[in-house]
């Protein structure tokens, strides 16, 4: 079996929960797109630095045969997955920090 039709599922789950549960806050399509922009290319610089070194490896048989690189394009689908989960889950409120009281210093 080779790592797209393993992965497909998982995308496909992925995408229509991202779909179903986004549009929580302005501008969700942006800011999935920039986070994974930055994760993809996070994913390259990496994964290419542990293929180079000899850390992982795939087998030939297994991918497409498309390489960024030296990394097979299905090694960044697991990026794409939690980048689309994550940000179907997160509801877009910015966090409120709590200001600390005299009270709370030692």
């Amino acid at each position: 079996m080779t790592y797209v039709l393993i992965s497909l599922p998982f995308l496909a789950l992925a995408l229509v929960l991202w779909v179903v549960r986004g549009r929580t806050y302005p501008g969700w399509i942006a800011t999935t797109a920039l986070v994974m922009a930055v994760v993809v290319v996070l994913t390259a610089i990496f994964d290419n630095l542990m293929i180079w070194a000899g850390l992982v490896g795939y087998g030939d048989a297994q991918n497409l045969g498309i390489y960024l690189g030296l990394v097979p394009i299905e090694d960044f689908f697991y990026s794409i997955f939690v980048v689309l989960v994550v940000a179907a889950f997160w509801d877009g409120r910015k966090l409120t920090s709590t200001t600390r009281t005299g009270a709370d210093h030692d």
